[in-house]
Order: C-alpha cells, then sequence, then structure tokens
C-alpha cells in the first residue's frame, strides 16, 4: 500500500514542503532514496525500537521510503516521525484519511518519546502558505510554530499520541499562543539598564548617537574601563522590535536552533559576544549543511567583538561584504543561501598589548612601535566602517561610590525613538533604508547637505586626519544622527565638530 506524508525541509531561512512517499509491499527489505543524509538512513534504528517499545512493529515487507523533490539534499533527524506514521499507515496499523492534511516532523527517541527539532517557524510558516490544516511536532518547538496564526499546531511528548490522534479520534491539546499580546508584554523588561553605569557621560552619549543611527562603535580603554558594561547596554536603548522585526529574527534563530525551549515570538533585539577564537565560517556562516552565523543571528541586534585585534585578521576581513550590504551570501555548488545579517558591530579593545595607553604610570606600558603593530591587526578597510571610534578612560573613585543612580536606559531609549522616528519619515519612500547608517551616496547627498563653514570644518579635518573618502561619508552619517536626536533639520557646525571628534583612531599623534 502507498501513503503520502508530508515533512519539511529548511534552506536558509525558508522551509521546502517536502512529500514522503512510502510503499509497504511483498517482499522483504528497507529502502531511503531522495537524497538523505547519514542522520536520516539512521532513523530507520530508532523506528524500529520506538515502534517495539509502545507495541507496533515495523512490517517483516519490502519499505521504500522517497523523498520528493528527488534532488534537494535531506538532512537531521526531524524525519523520524513523518517515516514512522508514513510506515505504520502504509502498513495499515493505523487509520490514514487524514494524515496527508498535517505537516509532521519530530526525532524519535527509543522509547518513543519526541525531541526537538530546527525550524519550526517556518515550517509552520510555509505549512500555512501551502494550505495544510495543521502542524504535528515536539512539544518544545509548540509555541515558536504556534506564532503562524490559523494554522492548528499541535505539541506532542510521544509517539503513541499520534498514533491515537490518527487511530482513535483522540483529541490533541491545541497549542495556541496571543502573538500580538505576548510580544507587546514583554517589550518593557529590560535585563540591563544604563543606570547601573557610573560616570561614563561621554560614552553614554556615544552609544546613544550610535543607537539613534544605527551606527558601528568601537570602544579603545585599558582593562577594567567598562567597555563590555556598556556594549552589554546597548540593545537596552534601541528601539523596541516591531513585529515583523520580530519574526525575522526569532525565524533565523529557528533554523539555528537556538530558541529555548517552550519560547514563543523573540521580545528583545539579540545580543551576540563570540569569543575571539571563533573562525570565519561560525561568524559569517556556512559548513557542509550553511548554518547561519553569529552575524546572522545578530540580525536586528547588536554583535559585540571583545579584545577586536584578537580576532584572527581572515575572520574580521569577511565581515567586509556583510557590514556593507547587511546580508550574506553563501554558495555551493547545488544551491544558493542568503541570510540577512542587518547588525550593530560593536567592538572594544585595548591600546596596546599591556592593555594601557602609552603613560610611564601604567602598570604594564608599550612602546609605541608595538602599540603600532597591535593596532595593525585590524585592516584599514575595516575601520573605515566603523563609524564612530571613542576612548573610554577608567571610571574614579569619586564617580564609582556616588549613591544616585545615571539615566535609565528607558528615558534614553525615548529620544532614540524619537530620531528613528524621524529618519522613517525621511526615508519612507527608499524602499530597504530605514536609518542613517544605511545611507549611500545619493542619500548623502540629498539629507546631509552642509554650509559653507561647515564645508571648510570637514575640509580641514579630512586635511589634518588624512581620512578616506568613506571616513568622510561616515562622519556625515553620524552628524546627521547628531542633528536628529536634536531635533535639527539641518547639520549644523557643532553637530559636525562633535562627529569629527568620534574618529580617534584617525587622528595623529593618537599613538602618543
Amino acid at each position: 500500500m502507498l501513503v503520502k506524508v508530508y515533512g519539511s525541509a529548511v534552506f536558509g531561512v525558508e522551509a521546502t514542503t517536502i512529500t514522503v512517499e512510502v510503499n509497504v509491499a511483498a517482499g522483504i527489505g528497507y529502502h531511503l532514496v531522495g537524497l538523505p543524509d547519514n542522520a536520516v538512513k539512521e532513523s530507520s534504528y530508532r523506528i524500529t525500537a520506538a515502534l517495539q517499545n509502545n507495541k507496533y512493529k515495523l512490517p517483516g515487507k519490502k519499505i521504500i521510503i522517497n523523498m520528493a523533490p528527488a534532488d534537494l539534499r535531506k538532512e537531521g533527524s526531524a524525519y523520524d516521525l513523518t517515516f514512522a506514521m508514513g510506515i505504520l499507515a502504509a502498513s495499515q496499523q493505523i487509520k490514514a484519511e487524514t494524515i496527508s492534511d498535517y505537516i509532521i516532523m519530530g526525532e524519535l527517541s527509543l522509547d518513543g518519546s519526541l525531541q526537538p527539532i530546527k525550524g519550526a517557524l517556518p515550517i509552520a510558516i510555509q505549512a500555512k502558505k501551502e494550505g495544510f490544516k495543521g502542524f504535528i511536532l515536539p512539544e518544545q518547538n509548540a509555541r515558536e510554530a504556534a506564532i503562524v496564526a490559523g494554522l492548528e499546531v499541535y505539541g506532542i511528548n510521544n509517539i503513541t499520541q499520534v498514533i491515537e490522534f490518527f487511530n482513535a479520534g483522540r483529541e490533541l491539546e491545541r497549542t495556541q499562543i496571543n502573538t500580538r499580546e505576548v510580544f507587546y508584554n514583554n517589550l518593557e523588561s529590560l535585563e540591563h539598564d544604563f543606570a547601573d553605569v557610573r560616570g561614563q557621560e561621554s560614552i553614554k552619549r556615544c552609544m546613544e548617537i550610535a543607537a539613534a543611527g544605527g551606527h558601528n562603535i568601537i570602544l579603545i580603554g585599558p582593562p577594567g574601563a567598562g567597555k563590555t558594561m556598556l556594549a552589554k547596554r546597548l540593545p537596552s536603548i534601541l528601539p523596541p522590535m516591531t513585529l515583523q522585526e520580530a519574526l525575522e529574527t526569532t525565524k533565523i534563530h529557528s533554523v539555528a536552533g537556538r530558541i529555548k525551549d517552550n519560547v514563543g515570538l523573540m521580545s528583545h533585539r539579540p545580543f551576540r559576544s563570540p569569543h575571539h577564537t571563533i573562525s570565519d565560517v561560525a561568524l559569517v556562516g556556512g559548513g557542509a549543511y550553511p548554518q547561519p552565523g553569529e552575524i546572522s543571528l545578530s540580525h536586528n541586534g547588536v554583535l559585540f567583538l571583545d579584545e577586536l585585534p584578537e580576532f584572527k585578521r581572515g575572520v574580521l576581513e569577511v565581515m567586509r561584504q556583510p557590514l556593507e550590504d547587511r546580508e550574506v551570501t553563501i554558495s555551493r555548488a547545488r544551491f544558493t543561501v542568503t541570510y540577512p545579517s542587518s547588525f550593530m558591530l560593536v567592538a572594544s579593545m585595548n591600546p596596546s598589548p599591556g592593555g594601557y595607553f602609552n603613560d610611564p604610570g601604567a602598570p604594564v606600558t608599550s612602546t609605541a612601535s608595538e602599540m603600532q603593530r597591535y593596532l595593525s591587526r585590524i585592516s584599514g578597510p575595516l575601520l573605515d566602517r566603523i563609524d564612530i571610534h571613542i576612548e573610554v578612560t577608567p571610571v574614579p573613585f569619586e564617580k564609582l561610590s556616588e549613591e544616585r543612580k545615571g539615566e535609565g536606559s528607558i528615558q534614553i531609549r525615548d529620544r532614540v525613538t524619537k530620531a528613528r522616528q524621524i529618519q522613517s519619515d525621511r526615508f519612507r519612500e527608499i524602499e530597504h533604508l530605514h536609518y542613517n547608517a544605511q545611507m549611500g551616496p545619493r542619500q548623502i547627498r540629498e539629507f546631509c547637505i552642509l554650509d559653507e563653514p561647515s564645508k571648510q570644518l570637514l575640509k580641514t579635518a579630512m586635511e589634518r586626519l588624512n581620512l578616506s573618502a568613506r571616513a568622510y561619508d561616515r562622519i556625515l552619517k553620524v552628524a546627521r544622527s547628531i542633528a536628529d536626536l536634536g531635533q535639527s533639520e539641518s547639520i549644523k557646525g557643532d553637530h559636525l565638530s562633535e562627529a569629527i571628534q568620534y574618529r580617534s583612531l584617525d587622528r595623529e599623534g593618537w599613538l602618543g
């Protein structure tokens, strides 16, 4: 008997429905075709044990399973439940009248319980699009899939629940969540707050400007100055995610299997902080079976690279194109996948191998040549793509011991949100352009107009600091963000002056 059941495969951040044809006929043997990988091929052992431990059996006949379309590579163990239900239906151990109305996915343990799968959200979106009635999957992924309205989502713990659902009409508990209610209820909860930071008012101002325009930023300072503490609090002052941004972000984390059990929609901007030993594939994505890397997991959030010069130069260089294009494309012989990677880059570094500025009173001193060699690990083109360079100095005892708390993230975020709204209105006619850091040369010419004194000021700075054309663009973008924070329609001289001072690594004599 031939039965068709349905699963799904994820490529990039999109899902493709897989038709699993199971034919049970006279003979002996188990044949699985349709370009499966080793994890898919090993499913027969898990299925056999799971069925036996739940008083069912693999029929002693010839079983042929075809996964169509046969030219797409199928990977992972999530098809176990799909195969098992197809085999039971084709061998007439269960009824199968309505089995084709559902997408069925799940990894089986030997006792029949189910393990979570990757990519539940894109699979659910595709199932809804193709008109399936429901989605049966492990309970750990149910809330994630239930984000999709209009699709019946059933989270299960054991294969016997699915068998009884089709065979005896046993009701399964449907997972339903009010996506908007859950999303908006979680927006205001902050894990980190700028009110915890003592002193560093100038650095907070920098962070506010970076958040307002979506600018990349690098913090340069000795150990213990508070670089990491400040970076961790940057997501708390970014504008709250929109529902569309939350869906995009959740899809990427779903594909990578990074959604926590029983968590639905992600409502907070991601903050990723990879170790400096990370490989280029782990950072940008890829592998034999491509997976999103850290830059895609940071989509709509913050990527923090601590101790930037300690990262391998090749790893940093592969970020140059994604920083400009805000997406990364991974090509293989048979297919190409594109992952979104619109993130804010926040980097930190010590000014020298010893960790301190060229100061005779510092615990560990370095010569100018040692500092130059250390800084040269970061290429000029990458530094050009970082809009704001700022020095972070240690906080004096008087500030550390203050009882009075600083300004909180909620107040700063209100100003940032107003500045972002100005930018949204400004760019509303331009597709895929939402904030100042995304402006291209044409938009810079249109929206960053300078008066004659400001032009002379910028010309002097360019000549003295020997800045590149890209640095020129960065200064104008940052000045535009400073003007937006001040609710100013035009860029004034003080906005431009402040933007120029945020190019620390370009200043002559910075090394002492």
